[in-house]
């Protein structure tokens, strides 16, 4: 399911690649320019100053000076640099920073725009373990009123900020429920909320380990080490490492991650600049006796930090890397603190150990066809690298996969249905009118599937009987899903979803291409050794 919902929110996923992706880290110090640059940046400077005091005295509506030079001019210029060069305003800063720390102060849920009306905040899913949880919100319910302020006119940003507040606060939080009638009232004590980035680890199989990274924060590498201490790595015959969707992050983090799986002293990834010499990232712990077989899944929305992990593995040959090309986010963003905002400027890219470069081409395209590219498995010959085996691989279009995996697309009945966040909205309404308790194993039954049947033509969606028949195994899975993660977990849901992932079940057969691999690369490392002798 986290897969399939992410479908529905790529535009966050494509807004993180820009923010989120590839931070560098402090803003560096500049060199200075030469006297003649001086000069023309002065000259610029001086006919900036006149065009805006002209549009200042004479535009038919008085000017607002933070809009016009922090929303208009600032962001034009820099939109004539590259897509990823970005200045937060004071709320995205705060927000990045959250991010990046892994942690926040809040009643711990996922809200969204109600799928019922045009207006109105809803839960999405409460956190496990979070104040949300304990109180009992449920996924579906509208949020009503946050401190007996009603939210009928604040945008999601603004509920999400009076959600938030201060460890140990309390904040009073009215919902309606379907099959309710009475608004239901939640007083919660706000609590830190981590942003887990590394999700529960677990076994697939005996011996095959899963984990999952979402994006890359100050805590992703922790976590990933504790999470083979908890599933005891020496247990681990092999490994599916999940980057799905990921949207990159901190550099530092992805030089740890995959210096986890390395040998000591293998390059990670390079990165230089106008103003920045080669710097090469090393990996430090090394990985011990630990050589069990990897298989990486990737897709077009795994970017930037996500990339770095990938490529590096795949240069080595240290793992099998599945699914689609990556997204090509291979600009490094230095972060320059400019009083409450933040300057994301691009400051150099970034270079597998091979040499490849990661960053894809945006020259004479829009910002758009930039995000929403579908160019499939395509070549660049004119950046074709060696592996550690002397595997022949290309850059200058994100990573491509070992071995492609391609997700069917949806036909019009699941375009529909999924239109209408029909399987969402029909489990919402369900236990809110049954009040049912669900069992790990529960399945959907006849009856179950009659009436969710008759919820899609109350809902009006379009479909015939044929294709209602036809779609029985895709209808109870995806509502298999929805059950679980409204009434157990998200986590539930999320495992489920994993268990019966067909790529997963790729992965897992794709271990013994990961083995051989490993083997091959000892092979000619070793004869490579011989021959120097």
């Amino acid at each position: 399911m986290a897969h399939r919902r992410s479908l529905l929110l790529i535009p966050i996923v494509i807004l993180a690649c820009s923010v989120l992706g590839g931070v560098y880290g402090p803003g560096l110090t500049s060199t200075a320019s030469a006297a003649s640059s001086e000069d023309d940046v002065k000259a610029s400077l001086s006919n900036f100053t006149r065009v805006y005091a002209m549009v200042e005295r004479n535009f038919a509506d008085p000017l607002v000076p933070d809009k016009a030079i922090y929303k208009g001019a600032i962001p034009g210029m820099l939109r004539t640099l590259d897509p990823h060069s970005y200045l937060h305003d004071p709320r995205e800063f705060q927000l990045l920073q959250e991010d990046q720390h892994g942690h926040y102060f809040g009643v711990g849920m996922t809200i969204g725009p109600s799928r019922a009306r045009s207006s109105g905040v809803i839960c999405i899913a409460p956190f496990p373990g979070s104040p949300a949880y304990k109180a009992g919100i449920r996924p579906g319910d509208e949020i009503l009123t946050v401190n007996d302020e009603p939210t009928e006119k604040l945008s999601m940003t603004e509920v999400a900020d009076r959600l938030k507040g201060l460890k140990g606060t309390h904040v009073k939080v009215t919902v309606g429920r379907v099959g309710t009638e009475a608004p239901i009232t939640f007083n919660l004590i706000r609590d830190e909320i981590p942003r887990k980035t590394v999700q529960d680890a677990f076994w697939l199989k005996p011996g095959i380990a899963y984990m999952e990274i979402d994006s890359f924060n100050e805590n992703t590498s922790h976590d990933v080490e504790e999470n083979f201490k908890k599933l005891g790595e020496d247990n681990v015959k092999g490994l599916i490492l999940d980057l799905r969707d990921n949207p990159g992050g901190l550099l530092r983090e992805a030089v740890e991650v995959a210096g986890h799986f390395l040998r000591r002293g293998q390059v990670v990834v390079s990165h230089r600049g106008r103003n920045s010499a080669e710097k090469p990232y090393i990996a430090k712990p090394g990985n011990g006796t630990h050589d069990y077989p990897i298989v990486v899944l990737v897709n077009g929305y795994s970017a930037s930090a996500a990339e770095i992990v990938a490529g590096a593995l795949q240069d080595h040959d240290r793992a099998w890397v599945l699914g689609e090309k990556t997204f090509g986010k291979g600009l490094v963003q230095t972060v320059f603190q400019i009083d409450n905002t933040g300057l994301a400027l691009t400051t150099a890219r970034y270079y597998t150990p091979s040499g490849r470069l990661i960053q894809r081409d945006y020259s004479n395209i829009s910002f758009y066809d930039y995000y929403f590219h579908k160019e499939g498995d395509v070549k660049n010959l004119d950046d074709a690298k060696s592996t550690d085996s002397g595997r022949i691989v290309y850059g200058g279009d994100g990573i491509a996969p070992d071995e492609m995996f391609v997700r069917p697309k949806l036909d019009p009945f699941q375009i529909a249905v999924e239109r209408k966040w029909a399987i969402f909205n029909f489990v919402s309404r369900y236990l809110g009118m049954h009040n049912a308790k669900l069992v790990k194993g529960w399945d959907p039954d006849t009856e179950y599937l009659e009436e969710f049947h008759q919820f899609l033509l109350d809902q009006k969606v379009t479909f015939t009987e044929a294709e209602f028949a036809g779609h029985q195994d895709w209808l109870k899975s995806e509502l298999k899903r929805e059950m679980y993660s409204s009434a157990l977990s998200i986590d539930d849901a999320r495992r489920l979803a994993i268990e019966t992932d067909p790529e997963v079940a790729k992965a897992i057969d794709a271990l013994a291409k990961a083995r051989a691999l490993l083997d091959n690369v000892k092979r000619v490392m070793a004869q490579r050794v011989g021959k120097s002798h």
